[in-house]
């Protein structure tokens, strides 16, 4: 699971892993992000962290689990192997120990939506298994795909599979599809309010039907999008954090370190580096 790396003295050189990305072919770019693949290559130990990631993964494991927990350090019973994650407003930690090898597609909300063929809700802060998801088709990529040691025909392999399931799945209607699309590209700027009323729907409704399509609540995927733009701008070297603040729409600089603490459990300047 591709992802940021911390650090910690006892572990192995984060270098000792390989990672392949593709972008997704041009009809599959409104629904996938990208696809990894991602092998460790030495023993050790290795924490990934991701702070209120918006991609939806679907996990493709040919070795040893990962351990995962969501807000928390995982523990020994926290090890999932194959499986699709959704939504969660907080850090997931994520432990490996050199030994661990997959394939990850990272869908848009609502390429996910549609792939999985069920309300994100059901996704929201957990992580399920493959079968559980895909039942037996899911199963049978997985065998397929770990009999096949060449990368790019996995790519392609995985690639042929979802344009099979999205060609089979009608997608959801498009005021939904307006909905969050417009949360997204106004940084999570864009007013609940103001949503319903253009779609004369109530808020209630809009709330339902954001749910179903994200796993979320409106109002938390906005603050989502404003958190993970701050973050991007901090790694870009820009350390105002009080233009940060301004230009991604909080109230001012301690609205943002409140909104980090809760979705990072850290201070912006120390995710910043």
């Amino acid at each position: 699971m591709p992802a940021e790396y911390k650090d910690r003295d006892e572990e192995t050189s984060p270098q000792q892993f390989v990672v392949l990305r593709r972008a997704p072919a041009p009809r599959l770019r409104s629904f996938v992000i990208d696809i990894c693949g991602y092998r460790e290559t030495a023993g050790g130990y290795y924490r990934q962290v991701e702070y209120a990631p918006l991609a939806v993964p679907l996990v493709i494991n040919f070795e040893a689990p990962f351990a995962i927990a969501l807000g928390r350090t995982p523990g020994k019973d926290d090890r999932y192997d194959s499986f699709a994650a959704g939504l969660y407003a907080g850090p997931v930690l994520i432990d490996s120990f050199g030994q661990c090898c997959c394939l990850q597609v990272n869908f848009t909300l609502a390429g996910a939506r549609r792939f999985f063929r069920m309300p994100l809700s059901e996704l929201t802060d957990r992580m399920v298994p493959l079968d559980d998801v895909l039942g037996a088709g899911g199963h049978a990529l997985r065998e397929v795909l770990g009999n096949e040691p060449d990368w790019d025909r996995r790519f392609d392999t995985v690639e042929a599979f979802i344009t099979r399931r999205l060609a089979a799945t009608p997608g959801q209607g498009p005021q939904v599809a307006w909905a969050v699309e417009r949360v997204l590209e106004s940084g999570g700027k864009a007013r609940i309010g103001t949503i319903a009323t253009e779609l004369a729907w109530s808020r209630k409704h809009l709330v339902e039907r954001f749910r179903d399509a994200t796993g979320m609540a409106p109002k938390t995927v906005a603050r989502m999008v404003r958190f993970n733009r701050a973050l991007a701008l901090s790694r870009r070297g820009d350390d105002n954090w009080a233009g940060i603040a301004a230009d991604c729409g909080y109230a001012d600089q301690a609205h943002l370190a409140r909104e980090f603490r809760d979705f990072a459990g850290a201070t912006p300047s120390t995710l910043s580096g």
